[in-house]
C-alpha cells in the first residue's frame, strides 16, 4: 500500500522557531520529512506503525544515497 503523502503524524513547534515544525515523535524537521514515510527516522513509532500496517517506503533506507552534485561533465 502507498499514500501520496504522509502528513497525519503529530507535529510540534521547533524551539525558538516561529514557523518551523518537526515530528513530535522522532523530531525530524517537516521540511526534511517532505511528506514521505522514509523522511521519518527508522525507529519512529509513526513510521513503524504504518510499515506494520502495510505501507511502503519509496526508497530503501538501507542503501546509500548518492550525491552527484560534485561530478564534472
Amino acid at each position: 500500500m502507498k499514500k501520496s503523502f504522509y502528513i497525519d503524524y503529530p507535529q510540534a513547534h521547533m524551539d525558538g522557531q516561529a514557523h518551523r515544525y518537526c515530528c513530535a515523535i522522532c523530531l525530524q524537521e517537516t521540511t526534511k520529512i517532505n511528506g514521505l514515510l522514509e523522511g521519518h527516522l527508522p525507529d519512529c513509532s509513526y513510521r513503524l506503525a504504518l510499515e506494520k500496517a502495510g505501507y511502503e517506503c519509496e526508497v530503501s533506507t538501507n542503501q546509500p544515497q548518492l550525491n552527484t552534485t560534485d561530478e564534472e561533465d
